[in-house]
């Protein structure tokens, strides 16, 4: 009997910025695999046959061949465990409702360990993936039984409980689109996009400019209706009651027929409508105060379909029409049994967040326990055969209809939005087509809701999917903000926290305030705020969730690359020394520069397309990055005729270099003077690569040179001497 081969996971690390693999986070795996190391996947009777069975998605992975199917080949033609890991991760990932189509797979330094990285957006989905994926693969290899349904649905709950839900991701998906960068703050989903002073927040569909004040009024439906009659805005009578007796003789009072509702609900929760008699009023008066802390709401029914408009700023971005739920009896099933028959075997309703409609369940829904009731049915009778049963009035909004809203409908919607003062708001308006004028009609408000679900407009069950993360992201950013803060990313060996601090210092005199992480602490505007080594990626994000924050310093060491990535997806300036080799690299399987450079190389990939490079000249592999930047390059040397700045100067570029003592600005053939380097103070004096290093780069951000050169006299190595 052949012995079982297995794959053993060495180590895990979640990359949670640019890294060596890519721009996005990453799990990161280390895997032995033993003795398949002699075995890749066309040696392995029936491997390919049991894997393309259970996972038929990994066709579409196209892999090294770039094609439909390339990694299929791959399979066939012969291609090791660890390769094929990071695919099924990936594929796993896919199933489970969290795409993903990036992975690589590295060799190390250890015969049969590689490195495996494959996209992932949260650590413990992508722990919990790799060792799925780990089962699965040893499972295909060995012939033996495993649970793919099971595997998939775990993962399924952990996308839906632990990453973004999907109308959050479509704000931050439009935000990346436009090229604005996201911190997610919390395990939930509040997000900030931007980084520092120009960040905005979210909040699923609320925003950082959602007024409390507005929400707590939304929240009171009868406020709500005040204010609205007050503007002008269509909503039926109604009147506030705390007892069935009550609700009945308001009823009387409005005239027949009613909808009753809670004072302070939502989600259509405890709402029952056309309500024509004392008995199903009593009731649903009881169904409302369950979902409400206070008062019930009794107000004149307006006939007409449920529809919901999303109002974002000023103008309706979306609009959506509700439809009743029916059942047909057979004789023979119960309504509980046709409801889940007829009703939530809809593909599109369900738990998962991501479905646009939720099931039904009589049993525990009071509304359609009323519903019920009104024909002397309950959820456990069976309807009889052809009997036509209304379950359910409203909460099925879920029909795209944006293209029909007449502009007088979507003018008093968005006016409802403004009165309440909410800049993000659901509009529940009842009407019998949403087509035509609103005063041909009997149309009303009947609720304004702050937070608004959006993924029946993202995923109506019919009609055309509407842009409204787009709608909220043009919302919190004019078409030509960024959301971005300057920010320069140093990475090198030679003296990079002073260089760094000198580099915040020289940005703070231009006028703006500055955070700066770096081995030698964690400092806002030159005030040391900790002074222990800051070059972790906690350190950083302080800095850039800091609203004060208007640009921001980081040392970025090999080291923190390689285990946590850079803690900002772009960068205005990356500055680079040197790349060298140091002990604490062998941890991470780094041997020497050559495997050193790919590391360092990360700061240079980030920078902006309108930002720049600075990087020594004297250092060969540093001065092959150039052609990797999308920006600029400043090459800075100590000798003005360095082959490598004359060629820059010729083709117009921008150099630093020392002439006679003196920092030297060149671009192309003008040149312009900063500083004697004896004019500085002797520690500075001593160190004039530094001090071209921090020149370029407040060069590159365009503080005046007359400035750089002021605030290259006036630093002080100490923090508590620098001046404020």
């Amino acid at each position: 009997m052949t012995a079982a081969k297995h794959i053993e996971i060495l180590r895990v690390n979640y990359l949670r910025g640019p890294n060596i693999w890519t721009y996005r986070s990453v799990i990161e795996a280390w895997v032995d695999i033993g003795v398949l190391e002699d075995y890749p996947s066309n040696t392995l009777p029936g491997f390919y046959e049991r894997l393309t069975t259970w996972l038929p998605g990994l066709i579409e992975h196209k892999c090294s061949p770039g094609v439909r199917g390339g990694f299929l080949q791959r399979l066939q033609q012969g291609t090791w465990a660890a390769h094929i890991l990071e695919h099924v991760c990936i594929e796993l990932q896919n199933l489970a409702g969290s795409q993903a189509g990036f992975g690589k797979a590295r060799s190390t330094s250890q015969r049969g360990v590689y490195k495996v990285a494959f996209r992932c957006r949260q650590e413990d989905l992508g722990r919990q993936t790799l060792e799925a994926g780990r089962l699965l693969l040893e499972a295909a290899i060995n012939d033996t039984a495993y649970d793919l349904n099971a595997s998939v649905a775990k993962l399924h709950d952990l996308v839906d409980s632990l990453c973004l839900g999907p109308s959050t991701s479509s704000i931050v998906n439009a935000a990346t689109d436009r090229g604005i960068p996201h911190i997610r703050l919390t395990d939930g989903n509040l997000v900030q996009l931007g980084y520092g002073h120009a960040q905005r927040r979210i909040w699923t569909a609320e925003t950082d400019q959602t007024s409390a004040i507005a929400e707590e009024i939304a929240s009171d439906k009868d406020m709500t209706k005040s204010l609205l009659k007050a503007c002008g805005v269509p909503v039926p009578e109604g009147t506030l009651v705390r007892s069935p007796d009550a609700a009945w003789e308001a009823a009387q009072d409005i005239g027949l027929p009613v909808a009753l509702k809670p004072l302070d609900g939502n989600h259509g929760r405890g709402v029952s409508l056309d309500l024509s008699n004392e008995e199903a009023i009593r009731t649903a008066y009881h169904v409302a105060k369950e979902q409400s802390g206070g008062s019930v709401i009794v107000e004149k029914f307006i006939p007409g379909n449920e529809h919901r408009l999303l109002v974002v700023g000023k103008q309706v971005v979306a609009a959506a029409r509700g439809e009743s739920a029916w059942i047909v009896g057979d004789g023979i099933q119960t309504v509980t049994q046709l409801v889940d028959a007829q009703i939530n075997t809809d593909p599109r309703r369900g738990e998962a967040e991501e479905l646009p409609l939720s099931p039904i369940i009589p049993s525990q829904s009071p509304e359609v326990q009323l519903e019920l009731q009104r024909v002397g049915l309950t959820p456990d009778s069976i309807p009889a055969k052809d009997q036509r049963v209304l379950i359910q009035r409203n909460g099925n909004v879920a029909w795209d209809v944006t293209d029909d809203v007449h502009p007088s409908v979507a003018r008093v919607a968005a006016m409802a939005a403004r009165v309440v003062g909410l800049d993000i708001a659901g509009i529940d308006m009842v009407l019998e087509d949403v087509s035509k004028p609103l005063e041909a009609q009997r149309g009303a408000v009947i609720e304004v809701n702050a937070s608004p679900g959006l993924l029946f407009h993202l995923k109506p069950a019919h009609g055309k999917a509407r842009p409204v993360g787009e709608a909220i992201a043009q919302h919190l950013f004019a078409d030509d903000a960024s959301g971005r803060i300057p920010v320069v990313g140093i990475t090198g060996t030679r003296n990079t926290g002073r260089l760094a601090r000198l580099t915040a210092w020289l940005v703070h005199i231009s006028g703006k305030h500055v955070g700066l992480a770096c081995s030698e602490g964690l400092f806002l505007d030159g005030r040391q705020v900790s002074a222990k080594d800051s070059t972790q990626w906690e350190a950083s994000q302080r800095v850039l969730i800091n609203r004060q924050v208007q640009a921001a310093v980081f040392e970025n060491p090999s080291r923190m690359i390689l285990a946590d990535g850079l803690a900002y997806d772009r960068c205005a300036v990356g500055v680079i020394t040197d790349v060298s080799h140091t002990p604490e690299l062998n941890h991470f399987d780094i041997l020497d520069a050559e495997q050193a450079y790919k590391v360092v190389r990360t700061q240079v990939d980030v920078v902006l397309p309108d930002g720049c490079a600075v990087l020594n000249a004297a250092d060969p592999q540093v001065v092959e990055m150039a052609e990797l930047c999308d920006g600029e390059v400043i090459f800075y040397a100590l000798d003005e005729n360095h082959p490598v700045l004359v060629e820059h100067r010729k083709a117009q570029g921008r150099v630093v270099f020392v002439r006679s003592g003196t920092i030297v600005l060149a671009a192309g053939e003008q040149e312009t003077e900063l500083v004697a380097l004896a004019h500085l103070k002797p520690a500075k004096a001593a160190q004039p690569e530094l001090v071209m290093a921090a020149s370029a780069a407040a060069w590159a951000l365009h503080i005046p040179v007359q400035l750089i050169g002021a605030g290259l006299r006036t630093f002080e190595s100490s923090p508590k001497k620098t001046p404020y």
